[in-house]
C-alpha cells in the first residue's frame, strides 16, 4: 500500500513541476504574444524613435485629420508635462510644429525619457515625426524647464475612415535606473 502512494506522490511533484515549468514559459512568452497581438488587432501603436526624413507630400486641402495631443507623467516621475494645445486640425501631408513643456521639479539633475503612443495603432504607419524630444533622452538641471518642439506629418495614404489620431506621451524619470 505505501509503494503505490509513493507511487502517486511522485506523479504529484513531477505533474506540479511541469505545471510551474509551464507556467514559466507562458508569462516569459506573454511580452512577444502581446506585441504580436497589437500588431494584429492595431491596439497600442507604437511610433518609431528615430527621425523620419522629412519628404514632399502632395497637401491634401479637401481633407481634415484632428490630432490629439495627450501628456502624462509615470508615478515615479517628479516633473510638470504639458502641451501648448490638446488638438490641432492637420490636413495630410503638411508638417506642422507643436510645442511641449517640461519642468524637473526637484532640487537634483534628472534625466527622463518620454514614451510616445499612437492610437488608433493602425494609424501609427502614417505618422511621422521629423523632430521629437522622445528620440533620446531628456537631461534636465534642477528645477529647469523647457520648451520641446515635435514635427510631424499626416501622410496623406491615410485611410479616410480616420479622422482623428491621438499622440500620447508619457514622461519617465531614467535619472537611478541602470541602462
Amino acid at each position: 500500500m505505501s509503494e503505490d502512494i509513493e507511487k502517486k506522490n511522485n506523479k504529484l511533484v513531477h505533474t506540479l513541476f511541469f505545471v510551474a515549468v509551464a507556467m514559466f514559459g507562458f508569462g516569459y512568452a506573454l511580452v512577444p504574444l502581446y506585441d504580436v497581438f497589437c500588431d494584429i488587432t492595431g491596439i497600442n501603436g507604437k511610433v518609431e524613435a528615430v527621425a523620419a526624413k522629412e519628404t514632399s507630400y502632395k497637401v491634401d486641402l479637401t481633407r481634415e485629420v484632428t490630432v490629439e495631443f495627450i501628456t502624462s507623467l509615470n508615478k515615479s516621475a517628479p516633473m510638470e508635462f504639458s502641451v501648448e494645445r490638446n488638438t490641432i486640425k492637420v490636413h495630410p501631408g503638411q508638417y506642422y510644429t507643436i510645442q511641449f513643456y517640461a519642468k524637473n521639479k526637484t532640487d537634483k539633475e534628472m534625466v527622463a525619457q518620454a514614451i510616445p503612443s499612437v492610437s488608433p495603432g493602425l494609424a501609427a504607419d502614417y505618422f511621422r515625426k521629423t523632430e521629437c524630444f522622445c528620440f533620446t533622452e531628456q537631461r534636465f538641471k534642477p528645477h529647469e524647464g523647457r520648451t520641446m518642439p515635435v514635427r510631424f506629418v499626416v501622410d496623406p495614404a491615410l485611410p479616410t475612415d480616420y479622422r482623428i489620431i491621438t499622440l500620447a506621451y508619457t514622461f519617465f524619470d531614467k535619472t537611478d535606473k541602470k541602462q
